[in-house]
């Protein structure tokens, strides 16, 4: 029989870059001139966004963020050095990274042997443009061990459990994957001692309707098409939940120890309309976070599409995921912590579920 370790983390990229750039996504938004003035003024701005943002644009406060993801992150970690898992399976959205116009899979296993990608070359979306925390140059590269036939068993288990999910033995358009997962590794691997775990990643199509319009990124509010002319949705909250119950019944019917990873923040602030995209839905993440921790999983699994795409809460899905194993499993978080922000884009959890 198979063992599992649910976890949740975050792939922020700007936790990638320095502490002066890590509100960059904000002063972004500030630029875009749809957006009311009285909106950008800090002046109005709710007391812990202004907080935040202080006097210097957030880089004091970046480095209190950085110090909080950190900490999650080191926890993270050694919850998957006690375990010594086959292989660790990360839930990550591919942000017209390995998938464009030529396919969009709504939900693909990658099935590689090893993953070899310079990740300063990639310019993905939200990484930091200049100097990354490590000082590595564009000619870095980043040696993953993968688990082929870990995923090809997963694969096998889940196209029998109903779901014909999509499958790869080499990347289309990427030398390595996207940076949702390059990046989970790396900051599980922050202080650059190894990460010898094999990594099975397990990309879903997060964006959906705005992935190939919006190529996976932020967009002016006046540069917005009508809704004709976005692309098709992502799979629905439901189907991502049932895919990750699925995949908790055929792992643990299985041979391996695996460790099952949701990488994302929760509602990220250029996604979310209804701020104009000035900060992230905190009562909404919130609402999710009481529902985790109380195993309310029912307010996971019954969330409309609409609401996640009006949140901007689309990197959830990854979550979604992870809450449907958890639920198959019949478990809460056994640690768990909550992170709020206004200025750095995104809300962040993480949560350790232990066997």
């Amino acid at each position: 029989m198979g063992e599992i370790l649910g976890l949740g983390i975050t792939h922020y990229p700007p936790l990638a870059g320095r502490d002066e750039n890590m509100s960059g996504i904000l002063r972004g938004t500030l630029r875009d001139p749809a957006i009311p003035a009285e909106l950008k003024n800090p002046a109005n701005w709710p007391p812990l966004m202004q907080q935040e943002w202080g006097s210097d644009q957030g880089k004091t406060m970046a480095a209190e963020h950085r110090k909080t993801l950190l900490a999650g992150l080191d926890r993270i970690r050694a919850a998957i050095d006690d375990f010594q898992p086959d292989f660790v399976l990360i839930w990550g959205d591919d942000q017209y990274e390995n998938f464009t116009e030529d396919i969009i899979p709504p939900f693909c296993i990658l099935a590689y042997d090893t993953i070899q990608a310079q990740p300063w070359k990639l310019k993905a979306p939200g990484m930091p443009g200049g100097a990354n925390v490590w000082s590595e140059s564009e000619e870095f590269v980043s040696t993953i061990r993968g688990n082929r036939e870990g995923a090809k068993f997963l694969a096998s288990g889940l196209i029998t459990e109903g779901f014909d999910v999509c499958y790869a033995y080499r990347p289309l358009h990427l030398q390595g994957v996207g940076h949702a997962f390059l990046n989970s590794v790396a900051y599980l691997d922050y202080y650059r001692k190894g990460f010898n775990h094999p990594v099975v990643c397990f990309s879903i199509n997060c964006y959906g309707r705005r992935v190939i319009t919006f190529r996976g990124g932020a967009a002016r509010f006046g540069d917005t098409p009508p809704a004709e002319k976005l692309d098709p949705p992502s799979p629905s909250p439901q189907r991502c939940f049932d895919l990750g119950a699925a995949t908790a019944r055929v792992l643990k019917d299985g041979p391996y120890r695996v460790a099952v990873v949701a990488s994302s923040s929760w509602s990220h602030a250029f996604l979310h309309d209804k701020a104009w995209r000035l900060h992230p839905d905190i009562e909404s993440d919130r609402a999710f976070y009481e529902a985790l921790l109380s195993g309310n999983y029912s307010k996971w699994r019954d969330t409309p599409l609409k609401d996640v795409e009006d949140s901007g809460q689309q990197e959830m899905l990854n979550w979604f995921c992870l809450a449907g194993a958890m639920s198959e499993l019949k478990r809460t978080p056994s640690w768990s912590t909550f992170i709020e922000s206004y200025v750095f884009n995104s809300n962040k959890c993480f949560a350790i579920f232990t066997p």
